[in-house]
């Protein structure tokens, strides 16, 4: 891949002019490094374009001179994916416009630049609801999710953001715009374009816009944190909530003790959620279109439990300070996992009816490869996608263990394999993964993966590090 030079450099200068750019390294340094810091890159140039066409411009010399570009949103990213290693770095977080709001549609139409949170907050301003939820939703940007296919704690009602996107606005490897912002529900005339892009991870293009699902806002909510004496009794439990709700249940989180320790341990202003300590716990959150039905099923749910002895224990909020302490005690588990050392982190998916057997599996084969480590399992059980973070045992050293991560994640993804799941739920394959996923995927999948790009990438320009 050609560096780019100073010629090509004054191009994409002049291209996006003044307040486009900027070359300053102090400018620049806080966006080439990812939240964990395993990956720390480096760039000549960050773009920060400001409208499509600006965008489609700076692709367009790109593409023109054979120089790689690195797409970034809000750089929330866990695998790398949005890190420059010499390439040019063209950041979508200045195109902030909601351009439209329409709910008579249930939809609505947001720039790439626009956070997460923004687009909640936009939604409910019109008396409606965009569903996906994640911890990092105060930074991360509607172009990084969609190209991430980012999933969160409300997956298992409303599905991934690929079952939220509507239509997409993208600036194509060659400068061109690809203008799909429908509002349709059916267009049944051949590719779904928009899907390819979705999970793309920026190699197929740069999102710069996309018109959004939404939804009524449900007039009763309600959260509940239960404990469990074996992960098994989750899987039970959440069979009896989808039946007892109708569908109703948002998310449901499963935790192990050990983060739950972590937390506590960690994170400021937080306790103990139940007056007991139980090996695992299931965050419950379920919600209605009637007045009252949600905690009114929740209320059933949690009696019947306790009398089959599924639940050990439970504290429902009563108002929203109590359910946001819940919710952080959930969304602290990554967090509260730094000053505890390294770690080998996981994101991985299996069949919801076998996650038990995976723990129960993956922990032995753990204990015989590295005795003594440490497992902070946690995530969305209700679409079976795991947080498998496998941290170092007390007082080893951490650079010798994080120097074991390869084999030890080899270790948990042949067992995620066998059980018919994914190495990568919802993080993505970014730098992180994208060698490691030759292993699992068969060669038609990687044939097709590769036709795909090579079609509308030649070049290669797009993310060169990402995705085979």
């Amino acid at each position: 891949m050609t560096s780019p030079s100073p010629a090509v450099l004054d191009a994409l200068k002049a291209a996006l002019g003044p307040g486009g750019w900027t070359d300053d390294p102090s400018d620049i340094a806080p966006w080439l490094t990812e939240w964990r810091g395993r990956w720390n890159g480096h760039t000549p140039l960050m773009l920060t374009p400001r409208s499509t066409d600006e965008v489609a411009r700076a692709v367009a010399v790109c593409a023109g001179h054979g120089v790689a570009i690195t797409p970034q949103g809000g750089d929330t990213g866990l695998v790398g994916g949005q890190i420059p290693y010499g390439e040019v770095l063209l950041s979508t977080r200045r195109l902030r416009t909601i351009r439209d709001v329409t709910p008579l549609d249930d939809a609505m139409t947001v720039e790439a630049g626009v956070t997460l949170l923004e687009a909640q907050q936009a939604a409910a301003a019109a008396g409606r609801f965009f569903p996906l939820s994640l911890a990092a939703e105060g930074t991360a940007t509607i172009g990084g999710v969609i190209s991430t296919n980012a999933g969160g704690v409300a997956v298992l009602r409303y599905g991934m953001m690929r079952d939220l996107v509507l239509g997409i606005e993208a600036v194509m490897p060659d400068g061109r715009v690809l203008n799909g912002l429908k509002r349709l529900r059916k267009d049944n005339t051949g590719y779904d374009l928009k899907q390819l892009l979705i999970g793309a991870e920026g190699t197929l293009g740069v999102v710069t816009a996309a018109t959004l699902k939404l939804f009524p806002i449900q007039r009763s909510r309600a959260t509940a944190m239960v404990g469990l004496a074996h992960a098994r009794d989750a899987i039970e439990l959440l069979a009896r909530a989808k039946a007892e709700t109708g569908g109703g249940v948002e998310a449901f989180e499963l935790m192990r003790r050990l983060g739950m320790e972590f937390v506590l341990r960690h994170i400021p202003d937080t306790r103990e959620p139940l007056e007991t300590t139980p090996p695992w716990y299931v965050l419950i959150e379920t919600a209605s279109g009637e007045p009252g039905g949600a905690e009114t099923a929740l209320e059933r749910l949690l009696a019947s439990a306790f009398d089959d002895g599924l639940i050990t224990d439970a504290a429902v909020a009563q108002n929203d300070a109590q359910r946001a302490a819940l919710w952080k005690l959930r969304e602290e588990q990554s967090a509260a996992q730094k000053p505890e050392g390294g770690g080998w982190k996981h994101d991985v998916s299996v069949p919801i009816s076998r996650i038990a057997d995976f723990l129960d599996e993956t922990e032995t084969a753990l204990e015989r490869f590295h005795p003594g480590v440490r497992i902070s399992a946690f995530g969305h059980v209700g679409d079976g996608n795991l947080h498998y973070d496998v941290l170092r045992p007390p007082g080893e050293d951490s650079v010798a263990f994080l120097a074991r991560w390869e084999d030890g994640s080899r270790l948990v993804h042949d067992i995620v394999a066998r059980y018919d799941g994914s190495i990568s739920a919802e993080h993505g394959l970014g730098r992180l993964k994208t060698e490691e996923a030759q292993r699992y995927k068969s060669d038609v999948e990687i044939e097709m993966m590769r036709a795909v790009r090579g079609a509308l990438d030649p070049k290669r320009i797009m993310n060169p590090g990402v995705l085979f």
